[in-house]
Parts: structure tokens; C-alpha cells; sequence
């Protein structure tokens, strides 16, 4: 069974992917802004995961708003030249 918290991370990172996209300035297309937001929304969520018990789903979007900007750091950097 796929858990609820994956799910919920999965649709906060396609929001969290076209803020993050904003924030930074990058021009991406829909596929890549919804993977950098979901890489970013699973990375940050699952890290800030103890922060999300204690403030409640708002600790998550902002984890996975700042999950999506490390990702986005990283494709800009690495992978679009």
C-alpha cells in the first residue's frame, strides 16, 4: 500500500517545484519543474519529517519548498548548460 504522507509529498512538490522554479528564475519546462518539485518535496519532506510532528503540514511545504530549491540548484548547476 503506498503511504498517504508519499502522496501528499508527491502533490505539495509539483506547488513546491513551480515556486521554487519562480524563486531561482530558471525557465524549465512542466516535466522538469513537477520532477524537481517532487524530488525536492520527498527529499526535504523526508528530512524534515520529526519538524512535520512538531508544526504540523506547513513544516512540509516549507521542507518541500526547500527540498525543490536544492534539487533545482543542482540540475541548473550539473545538468542544464
Amino acid at each position: 500500500m503506498f503511504p498517504m504522507s508519499v502522496l501528499f509529498l508527491i502533490i505539495i512538490g509539483i506547488a513546491a517545484g513551480f515556486i521554487a522554479t519562480r524563486l531561482m528564475g530558471v525557465e524549465a519546462d512542466l516535466i522538469t519543474t513537477i520532477s524537481v518539485g517532487v524530488l525536492g518535496a520527498l527529499a526535504g519532506g523526508l528530512l524534515l519529517r520529526g519538524l512535520l510532528a512538531l508544526l504540523g503540514m506547513a513544516a512540509g511545504f516549507v521542507g518541500a519548498i526547500l527540498g525543490s530549491l536544492a534539487v533545482l540548484w543542482i540540475y541548473k548547476t550539473y545538468i542544464a548548460k
